[in-house]
Order: C-alpha cells, then structure tokens, then sequence
C-alpha cells in the first residue's frame, strides 16, 4: 500500500485526533450520552444515504470492468444491505425508517456529502476513492482499535458497534479498498495523484469534524 500509506501518514494527526476524540472514546468504554449516539447515528444515515450516490458516480467513471464491478459490488452492499442493518440498529434505539428519513443534514453532514458529491461529479474514479476511503479505511482503524481495547459490555448496543466496525469482514473491505485505491493511483499521473491526496487530506479532516458535530449534537444557528 504505497500510495494509501503515504496519505495515511500526511494525516496522522488528523487521525490521532478523531481515535482521541470524546465521542470515540465515549463509545470505547460506554460512557457516551446515548442522546449524542442517537444524534450520530440519524446523521451518519443521511450520509450512507449521499455515499450510495457517490459509489453509483465512481462505477461510471471506472475505466474498467473490474473497477466498474468492485464499485458497483459496494455500492448494492451499502444500499440492500447496510442501510437494512442501519435501520434496524437505529430502531433499537427509537429511531423509525420514518425518523431517519425525515432527518435534516446537520451543516457537518451537509458539507461533508456537498464535498463528497463535488469530487465524484467534477473528479476521476481514482479522486472519489481517495476522497471516500478515509470513512471506509478510518472506521476500521477505530473498531480494531476499540475491540482491542475490551469492548463495553454494560452498553452492549455500543458493543455491538465496535465489533462490527472491528470484524474481520468489515476489516477486508478496508483492505480492499486500500488495494484498489493504490491500484487507481498507479494508473494516475502526477497532477491526479496531488488531487487525490488533497481529497483523502478534506475527508480525514471531514472525519473528525463529524465526531464534533456528533458531540455538540450540531444545529444550524439560524
């Protein structure tokens, strides 16, 4: 992962900053206000929502098949299956189909989607994988992290968060995507490469910045 590690390690401390945050480690040992978790996970839904968006443009911008079909394989996980999970784990917590669809992007949210969106209209497949893999790659880093820590077993619903975040299945998928974005970036010349690592740098920051805004339970101020 040669590409992939060196972004990685121009955003080390952006990513120090979101395993540090109060909201990650409020998950890691279940001290966190469920009303903030509640908050967080109505948001993150609105996100997976403008994210299946963002993997249907990545398929159309793929220069081949293979790329095409890993794209299109997460994009069809993500909407039938993901979201179904979402939606039930989010019910255990009061949170209807009907609450989640009704849910109003919070600025964070809206920005970070706005910013995710622009990439994939304006930018080539191999720029919407750099500017998606920190959520793909940066959730696997915390469940690994978490779940090697002892997960809470008081609050078994933030629990489960962890171990899926920290499984096995969910940590060869940021795998993959790490193989496929170095693969992308070896087909991609100079200038493409620096707009990558500008995309993956915006969405690291975006990263953290939804923690806060999941901790501040943002609003719009007017």
């Amino acid at each position: 992962m040669g590409f992939v590690s060196e972004m990685r390690g121009q955003a080390a401390t952006i990513w120090a900053a979101g395993a540090a945050h109060p909201f990650v480690r409020g998950i890691g040992d279940g001290t966190l206000d469920v009303e903030k978790f509640t908050f967080y996970i109505a948001q993150d839904y609105v996100y997976l929502v403008e994210f299946v968006r963002v993997l249907a443009l990545a398929a159309a911008k793929s220069d081949d098949l293979a790329t095409m079909q890993r794209f299109t394989a997460l994009q069809h996980m993500t909407l039938t299956h993901e979201m179904e999970l979402h939606r039930g784990y989010c019910a255990r917590f009061g949170l209807t189909a009907v609450d989640l669809a009704a849910t109003r992007a919070a600025p964070t949210t809206h920005a970070y989607t706005r910013h995710l969106l622009s990439v994939a209209y304006g930018g080539t497949a191999g720029e919407i994988a750099a500017a998606m893999l920190p959520c793909q790659w940066g959730y696997a880093e915390i469940g690994a992290a978490l779940a090697g820590a002892g997960v809470p077993a008081h609050t078994p619903l933030y629990a489960e968060w962890i171990e899926m975040y920290g499984s096995s299945a969910y940590q060869s998928l940021a795998t993959e995507m790490c193989e496929l974005m170095d693969d992308l970036a070896a087909r991609a010349g100079p200038a493409e490469r620096e707009r990558m690592s500008a995309h993956f740098l915006t969405s690291s920051r975006y990263e953290w910045k939804f923690w806060e805004m999941s901790w501040t339970r943002e609003q719009w101020p007017v």
